[in-house]
């Protein structure tokens, strides 16, 4: 058993995401030393309302203390690229949400920075560890579903269907050109090559924004909650919805939409797997399910149990079946997975974790979405 006590870490962003990667370490039992908030008074206040002993005021401090052994980036978008590069820099690993970066480029650095540091560096794309995403994953590559021929799904949420709905992942220099894309699309893509073992080779797309103006509160406003107080009216550059036709590379197909304005839909991400001989099919509001279709005997809906699942997905599992795993045992799962190779030095064979590459395969998809939508045509993620 991996002593993760022995490991000290340090969490950069103290918002609702933040506040979740502290949870789920302390769960897992590693040492949560410090955070850092956007300023020193904030980092103060949300490290009392966590609970964690100490606020540190720059990034270089956290860097300075040796007893942190792993940090995990939970900053907006813009911030990842020279915080990651600097935490590499020092010898640290890293665990960065996403996406990755604000371009290819930058992602394109970083895989090369973090292929160089021989830390592990890990991509926050938690919803891989699902435990029925893992029995999904291995259920394609033992050849289960025969040759996947279509992919199809969305990720639709609604926290920002008003125009008084606010947060900084609207604003295009913070949280990048796409945003509906960029924020739960990427997670889309990463799941579904991920569970296929495909990746994407060109894409068709099309970007909407709805809502052309909001009010923006003048103070702050967290992630999944109402601004209050005065505001001010921004005009808004980023994509509240998108459509996505896909080519994967071997010739299977598939297609998507992201929307975050999909009134009722709270965190809905939907994937549909049809390959030759069965296909499969999951839904984040229904973690626990997931259906196997057959042609020529009754389908079926296998329950996250682990003495019916395969080996992968009831390694991602802790609860005993009927007992519903959800969004926050998914980073749990996550983080156990990374530190079990953050103790073993790096990356070991069979991990299931998001590398920097894969992160980097995400930033190419986003800007051959970005690239399509603008010229109106297929845009092959060899051309970014």
């Amino acid at each position: 058993m991996t002593d993760f006590a022995s490991i000290g870490a340090a969490v950069v962003g103290t918002g609702f995401i933040g506040g979740v990667h502290v949870q789920m370490l302390r769960r897992l039992g590693v040492l949560v030393r410090g955070v850092l908030g956007s300023s020193p008074a904030r980092g103060a206040e949300q490290a009392a309302a966590m609970g964690v002993a100490h606020a540190y005021a720059t990034l270089d401090e956290v860097l300075e203390d040796p007893s942190v052994d792993v940090v995990h980036v939970t900053s907006p978008n813009h911030a990842h690229y020279d915080q990651v590069k600097a935490i590499l820099g020092a010898g640290r690993h890293v665990v960065c949400e996403k996406p990755l970066a604000m371009t290819s480029a930058q992602s394109a650095e970083m895989v090369g920075i973090a292929e160089a540091s021989g830390k592990v560096a890990a991509v926050c794309y938690n919803i891989r560890f699902y435990p029925l995403n893992q029995q999904a994953h291995e259920m394609v590559r033992r050849g289960e579903l025969g040759d996947i021929r279509f992919v199809s799904g969305h990720y639709h949420q609604d926290w920002l269907a008003r125009p008084t709905d606010w947060n900084w992942r609207l604003q295009s220099e913070m949280g990048g050109a796409l945003r509906s894309v960029g924020d739960i699309g990427t997670h889309w893509v990463d799941l579904t090559s991920f569970v296929t073992g495909l990746r994407a080779e060109a894409v068709m797309a099309e970007l909407a924004t709805f809502i052309p103006e909001r009010q923006k509160p003048t103070g702050p406003v967290a992630t999944f909650s109402s601004g209050a107080g005065e505001t001010e009216t921004v005009k808004i550059d980023t994509d509240d919805a998108a459509m996505i036709l896909i080519r994967y590379e071997g010739g299977a197909r598939g297609i998507m939409s992201t929307s975050q304005i999909n009134v009722g839909r709270k965190n809905s991400l939907q994937w549909d797997v049809a390959g030759a001989m069965a296909s499969a099919a999951w839904d984040s509001e229904t973690p626990d399910h997931l259906f196997i279709g057959h042609r020529d005997r009754p389908n079926e809906t296998l329950m996250r149990d682990f003495t019916l699942m395969n080996a992968a997905g009831t390694a991602a599992a802790t609860l005993p079946p009927g007992h519903v795993e959800g969004f926050g045992d998914s980073f749990h799962a996550f983080f156990r997975a990374v530190y079990t190779d953050v103790a073993a030095g790096g990356r070991q064979e069979g991990s299931t974790w998001a590398s920097f590459e894969d992160g980097h395969h995400e930033m190419l998809f986003c800007d051959a979405v970005l690239t399509s939508a603008r010229e109106g045509r297929w845009v092959r993620l060899d051309e970014i």
